[in-house]
């Protein structure tokens, strides 16, 4: 799990979620090794902050610690204290594990 975030989302802004992206797969099932230019955006990361309560007033679906499943181009990049994350709104979510 994660180390506790020391941001989190603004509450009202559509349930803004960060995740931490797994690790890019580093080889194949088959035992080939993938070179770096050739591996692709990791799609499951885990729920590391979330912003408590939307602008229509509901709770989030979601909580920290959860493993999802988001779309491949589903959210923004930041770097913070050297980590790097995604911010993107709950709904971007696909399915959680």
């Amino acid at each position: 799990m994660a180390k506790k975030l020391a941001i989190s989302p603004i509450a009202g802004t559509k349930n803004r979620v960060f995740v931490k992206p797994a690790p890019a797969e580093e080889k194949t099932s088959g035992g080939i090794i993938i070179p770096d230019t050739a591996k692709e955006k990791p799609q499951r990361g885990e729920v590391v902050a979330i912003s408590e309560i939307d602008e229509d007033g509901k709770k989030p679906v979601v909580k920290v610690g959860d493993v999802v499943l988001y779309g491949k181009y589903s959210g923004t990049e930041i770097s913070f204290e050297g980590q790097d994350f995604l911010s993107m709104r709950e709904s971007d979510i696909i399915a959680k594990f």
